[in-house]
């Protein structure tokens, strides 16, 4: 998701900066984040545990058009590389940044399983003179589990702060969503910046779990502010159907994530 042309309050520009090809924005289905390969690289074969419970290493490489590993990349939102990953149900979601090895080109970070199932590894990054590239592939996790339906929620609690977004999703359009975060009643007012945004915003479609990756409207917030207790955000979707979001935010140098359900409905559609 680009977002180059959304603008946000104030006559601001929006920071939303993803990795939605325009043909999305467009309106089409074939958005980011569904193959292991685009835009001339490809992302190898994920080393990882194979079994709940075992400590080790997950790692990675992405290798260009000639399958060179790719060893130099631009920062994107304070980081060279995002790396999601989530159960295909949509649980387990976690968004981390691994260390490279420079002269390998290996992207590697300690990891362990704490359920089983089919896990999707999702890579965000921009080569070194390149465009944003999100690509993903499968890893298996053995043991036995069972898939947790969804459920639209607008409502969460995650250790301890209330979580609640409004807003409607529209396919095929730009639509306001806000998030709002308070503790014991109270709005929460010290998000502290977090990746150069008082929050941080990943949207997966139910089904394929095609990607979409925002950042909030308004300014680069100033090194030491804090803000909140609402955080906006100018997403576009490109299709109907069930969306998985999940609100990275930070207070007291902790990062919580916060998760939310939300249909997109065709409004001419009864």
């Amino acid at each position: 998701m680009d977002g180059h042309d959304a603008h946000g309050s104030g006559g601001h520009r929006s920071m939303e900066h993803g990795s939605m090809d325009h043909a999305a924005m467009a309106g089409s289905d074939a958005p980011a984040g569904v193959s292991l390969f685009a835009d001339g690289y490809t992302l190898a074969p994920v080393v990882a545990p194979t079994a709940t419970g075992d400590q080790g290493l997950l790692s990675f490489r992405i290798l260009d058009r000639s399958g060179t590993a790719v060893t130099a990349y631009e920062r994107q939102h304070e980081k060279e590389l995002h790396l999601i990953v989530v159960r295909s149900d949509g649980t387990q979601f976690r968004h981390v940044h691994p260390v490279l090895g420079t002269t390998t080109g290996t992207w590697s970070i300690p990891w362990a399983w704490a359920e089983a199932g089919t896990y999707r590894v999702f890579t965000d990054f921009a080569a070194e003179g390149g465009d944003a590239v999100t690509l993903t592939r499968t890893v298996d996790v053995a043991g036995s589990f069972t898939p947790v339906a969804s459920a639209t929620s607008r409502e969460t609690t995650i250790d301890g702060f209330d979580a609640r977004i409004s807003g409607d999703l529209v396919p095929g359009d730009a639509s306001e969503l806000t998030v709002t975060i308070s503790r014991d009643g109270a709005p929460v007012t010290t998000l502290q910046p977090y990746l150069g945004a008082y929050g941080h915003l990943v949207a997966l479609r139910e089904g394929d779990l095609a990607y979409l990756h925002v950042h909030p409207e308004g300014d680069v917030p100033a090194s030491g502010a804090v803000s909140g207790p609402e955080v906006r955000f100018a997403a576009h979707v490109p299709t109907a159907g069930r969306y998985l979001l999940y609100f990275d935010f930070q207070v007291s140098g902790a990062v919580h994530s916060a998760a939310f359900v939300l249909d997109a409905k065709d409004p001419h559609q009864h």
